[in-house]
C-alpha cells in the first residue's frame, strides 16, 4: 500500500508522526549516518514537499518533540510509524531500530515494534481490508497487550 492509497487524514496523521520522530532524533547532539539516511528515506516515501518542511508553523512544530498526551495517542503514533515503514514493503533493520527507540521514548516495551509490524503484515496479507480496518485492529491489539 502506498501513500496515494490512503485518505488525506491518514496521510496527515502519518506525516505528523514522522515530524515528531524527526524532532526526537534532531535534538540529539549527533546522529549516525544510517539514521539520517533512514529519516530521509521516510521523507521521500511520504512524498514531502518543500511546503511540508518550511511553512512557518511546521518549522516550529518540527523542532519540538511532543510526547502524545494519552496512551491511545502514543499507540496511534507507533502504529503510524510502523505503517509508514511497511508502505514500501521493504522493512530494513535500521528502520526497526529507529522505531524501537521511538517506541521506548513513548513508554513501550522493545517488543512492541515487532509485534505491531507482525500485526500489520498479517492484516495486509490476510485479505483486502482497508487501512482504517487494519488500523483499528492493530490499535485494539496494542490496547490488549500494552494497557
Amino acid at each position: 500500500m502506498k501513500t496515494d492509497q490512503l485518505s488525506e487524514e491518514s496521510t496527515r496523521s502519518i506525516k505528523n508522526s514522522y515530524f515528531n520522530i524527526l524532532a526526537l532524533f534532531s535534538r540529539q547532539p549527533t546522529m549516525e549516518t544510517r539514521f539520517v539516511h533512514c529519516l530521509l528515506k521516510w521523507g521521500f516515501q511520504l512524498q514531502l514537499t518543500p511546503a511540508d518542511l518550511v511553512s512557518p508553523h511546521r518549522i516550529l512544530e518540527n523542532s519540538i518533540f511532543r510526547l502524545p498526551d494519552s496512551k491511545v495517542e502514543r499507540m496511534e503514533a507507533i502504529y503510524h510509524l510502523i505503517y509508514m515503514i511497511h508502505l514500501d514493503d521493504v522493512v530494513e533493520d535500521v528502520e526497526l531500530e529507529l522505531a524501537t527507540i521511538y517506541a521506548q521514548e513513548l513508554g513501550f516495551a522493545r517488543a512492541t515494534v515487532s509485534d505491531v509490524l507482525k500485526a500489520i503484515e498479517t492484516a495486509v496479507y490476510d485479505d483486502d481490508r482497508s487501512h482504517q480496518e487494519i488500523r483499528a485492529e492493530v490499535l485494539e491489539f496494542l490496547k490488549v497487550n500494552e494497557l
